[in-house]
């Protein structure tokens, strides 16, 4: 197929991944379309997944999440919204048995049951199995006017051409490995840590030992969670640290994350934004609810007493001489205060090493070369979540993920991910449609790239 050429119409909106942050768009495209008020929009988004998915390898029995149900996809900004926390347990006749449970934080499991349920309800705004290639910028009279996006279609084996007057970028995070490793069959990344046991098990092998790196929440969730599902195995959990570091959720801490937050840190000079960040990285980065902490602490308490240590921390420690054979992964865990080293032998080495977000720009190609930077080369994000360009670039490209530096903590987090899509619908709203009628014509040529 040739990807230049394609009758697809022109849509307002086109969410690249389909995620939380675009699930959230999506809805709040819906319902400013049911409201009747201002003129309706369309919308379509690309999801590189066969159906929808959030870290679907961490669902792990017992974990909570971090941040209270009412943050969910639409409530702060809609708070009589039918697809809230609230509906979605009335839907599935749980209501009063949620009332009656008395949390705040609901199990991660559930939460995901509630994403699949805004999801399932908008299927048909979505093209599962659609991975963007590039977007092409097309103009005419010198105005670039919507994008031209190659998508690769997984079941059909060949690419698409979608066009929009506005993208809309959530492409989510990439984990991240230590230097110099590799995912390999015995060395994964925690993103997929149910799944990889899943085909442990099946194995029919019988693990003996597992090694966790890292000191977040995600490696304290995996211990806990081998330690309690496989009593014949031993446990090393091995971080830099001098062992685990609490979560600072603290009402005030929190306000980091509220959304008038954001107006703050995106109008702070950049040395200000600096010092946010140093203050406040323990609300989220490398640190562990203290329910967690505690319930570790007091089961290898409880392993010493009966004489079995089957959960052992390495602290100050950091993983040297890893080599993999066919059966198992040998490493050295290397104590740096002492100097002493300890080789172990594993099923399976987990690296609870966290995220990175994905660059925007890997996906835009010629798109790209329109967008605005700042001082130290990053996409200058304006506080709307659309990316600067110059004024005769009238299309827009918007931003979900990947605003660390321009918008704050709350970046790549749940907490604003509805605030946030009223704010991108409103900006796209203001902007208004591209109404030249020469923008849905078939010879438009791109912009070249040169």
């Amino acid at each position: 197929m040739d990807p230049s050429r394609t009758d697809s119409p022109v849509v307002d909106v086109l969410g690249v991944g389909f995620g939380p942050a675009n699930l959230a768009l999506a809805i709040v495209v819906t319902e400013h379309n049911e409201t009747g008020e201002g003129p309706p929009l369309t919308a379509e988004f690309l999801e590189r997944k066969p159906a929808f998915d959030w870290h679907g390898g961490m669902l792990i029995e017992g974990a909570t999440m971090q941040v209270a149900f009412l943050k969910d996809l639409a409530t702060l900004r809609n708070p009589v919204s039918r697809f809230g926390f609230v509906p979605y347990l009335h839907a599935r006749d749980r209501l009063v048995d949620f009332i009656n449970h008395k949390v705040l934080y609901p199990s991660r499991v559930e939460f995901h049951d509630y994403l699949s349920w805004c999801a399932g309800q908008l299927d048909h705004l979505v093209r599962y199995g659609h991975e963007m290639v590039s977007a092409r910028p097309v103009a005419e009279d010198g105005v670039v006017t919507h994008f031209e996006v190659v998508a690769r279609d997984a079941d059909q084996g060949e690419l698409v051409v979608r066009k929009a007057r506005n993208l809309v970028l959530a492409p989510g995070l990439v984990p991240r490995m230590p230097s110099g490793l590799e995912v390999s069959a015995h060395i994964r990344h925690s993103s997929t840590t149910l799944h990889d046991l899943a085909r442990l098990d099946a194995s029919g092998r019988t693990p003996r030992r597992f090694v966790v790196l890292g000191a977040g929440q995600s490696a304290a969730e995996v211990a806990d969670h081998l330690h309690r599902s496989y009593p014949a195995a031993d446990v090393h959990a091995v971080f830099s640290r001098f062992g685990y570091s609490q979560a600072d959720d603290s009402p005030f801490a929190n306000r980091i994350f509220d959304p008038s937050a954001v107006d703050d840190f995106h109008a702070a000079p950049p040395q200000v934004k600096d010092t946010l960040f140093g203050y406040h990285a323990n609300t989220n980065y490398s640190v562990v609810d203290v329910d967690l902490i505690e319930e570790m602490y007091r089961r290898i308490y409880e392993d010493k007493i009966v004489g079995v240590e089957r959960l052992s921390l390495h602290n100050v420690s950091v993983l040297r001489d890893v080599q993999e054979s066919d059966d198992s992964v040998k490493l050295t865990v290397h104590h740096l205060a002492s100097g002493h080293s300890t080789d172990l032998e594993a099923d399976l080495l987990v690296c609870a090493t966290g995220y990175r977000a994905a660059d925007p720009l890997d996906l835009l190609g010629p798109a790209g070369d329109l967008l605005g930077r700042d001082a130290e080369g990053r996409l200058l994000v304006e506080r709307e979540y659309r990316v600067a360009t110059a004024a005769e670039v009238q299309a827009g490209v918007y931003l979900c993920g990947a605003t660390e530096h321009s918008h704050g903590i709350t970046s790549s987090l749940l907490s604003n991910a509805a605030v946030r899509a009223g704010e991108i619908l409103g900006s796209v709203l203001d902007r208004g449609r591209a109404a030249d009628p020469a923008v849905a014509r078939q010879d438009v040529a791109p912009v070249s790239s040169h």
